[in-house]
């Protein structure tokens, strides 16, 4: 079951209106979708975001040509290869790789996987608060109203990119406009040191509704993350940016945060995701995915999530939601998947289960003009 062709899928969507969190602006959203194909006519799909100019590139002078001819079902050996060329790139490899094989025994993902846990998967509203309109607290809170409206019980909002009293008057603002109905995370993107994340206990003992605070500080602070454990009243949660298993360990032998949040596009395979969810487990912890830069790495989250076992048996058979963003961005759409009352429910097909929206990726097909 040997490669024999290799497609590249570079998609631009240029923003109407620029929304970000605390590391500025985004002016447009991308994606890189890529499908393998056998000689037995299987396929898979996989996925990566990154500076498309140089997607293409590595795509056309290395990646296809490695590929063409090499057995698909050698997964593993393969990704390790091309993640010295480009990690992002080895995650959605591999992704592609797990869907032909998954195929070939005529198994879903999760049975591939030794079966899920669950058949639904629940997933918060993930929302870029910060926009350059002048109203931009309400206009945030307008989104996150209306995602409450349809169906969602948990959001991710973001702070860390005004002024602490300026982020503390929209969180607020939110607060009272929600009333409580719905729980809420807050992401810092790492903008604070330990002072000024503690700047906002005030306020967190004043809230029961409350999911986490995600990365107030740099990752590698794991001291002073301890200490936010010990004053703040929230759970402390982050992780998106690590690639390995191994990059997290300080922060589980330390105690340092309660929620861990891996990306499956960001670590180094698929595989190497999995293991990763599961030593985190073997620590205790809650995993909360990170997957806000692609469907299809959404869904293979979703997939991972399903087949991860509950945290704790005081938390019975609920499972940690997912990522799932909710803002302008038309790839949202390109796995046909939809959540209802805050939950997803995974198809159960050969494979990944669903096909990819082609005529939404021939839409957006990138036309190879610099997008700065």
């Amino acid at each position: 079951m040997t490669i024999k062709q290799v497609d590249t899928f570079p998609l631009l969507y240029r923003l109407p209106q620029p929304y970000g969190d605390a590391n500025g602006y985004k002016k447009y959203r991308t994606c890189c979708l890529f499908r393998l194909t056998t000689e037995s006519g299987l396929v898979g799909w996989g996925e990566c975001v990154d500076w498309l100019p140089t997607l293409e590139l590595g795509f056309r002078e290395r990646i296809i040509p490695f590929l063409m001819g090499k057995a698909a079902t050698n997964r593993r050996p393969l990704v390790k290869i091309i993640n010295k060329w480009h990690q992002r790139i080895a995650a959605g490899i591999s992704m592609a790789l797990t869907e032909i094989t998954a195929k070939a025994a005529g198994l879903s993902i999760c049975e591939l996987w030794g079966g899920r846990w669950q058949a639904q998967v629940p997933v918060y509203a993930s929302f870029q608060s910060y926009s350059d309109r002048p109203d931009w607290q309400r206009h945030s809170i307008k989104l996150v109203e209306r995602a409450a409206a349809a169906g969602f019980d948990k959001v991710k909002v973001k702070i860390g990119g005004k002024r602490i009293a300026e982020d503390q008057k929209h969180i607020q603002a939110l607060q009272s406009s929600l009333a409580g109905a719905v729980q809420i995370a807050l992401d810092a993107n790492q903008s604070y040191d330990a002072a000024s994340a503690i700047e906002w206990q005030r306020l967190f003992s004043q809230w029961d509704n409350l999911l986490w605070l995600e990365e107030p500080l740099p990752m590698d602070r794991t001291a002073d993350y301890k200490l936010l454990r010990s004053r703040l009243s929230i759970p402390l949660a982050g992780g998106e940016n690590l690639q390995t298993a191994e990059q997290f360990l300080p922060l589980l032998m330390e105690g340092a945060i309660d929620i861990a949040q891996p990306d499956p596009m960001h670590l180094d395979g698929i595989d190497s995701y999995r293991s990763t969810l599961e030593t985190i487990r073997q620590f205790g912890l809650r995993v909360s995915p990170h997957a806000f830069d692609g469907a299809l790495s959404r869904l293979y989250a979703l997939f991972a999530q399903a087949c991860l076992p509950p945290w704790s048996k005081m938390a019975g058979e609920e499972l940690e939601p997912v990522e799932w963003d909710v803002m302008d961005n038309p790839f949202n759409q390109l796995v046909p998947l939809a959540p209802k009352g805050g939950r997803v429910t995974l198809p159960d097909g050969v494979g990944l289960g669903v096909e990819l929206d082609l005529e939404r990726i021939a839409a957006f097909r990138w036309d190879e003009r610099t997008y700065i």
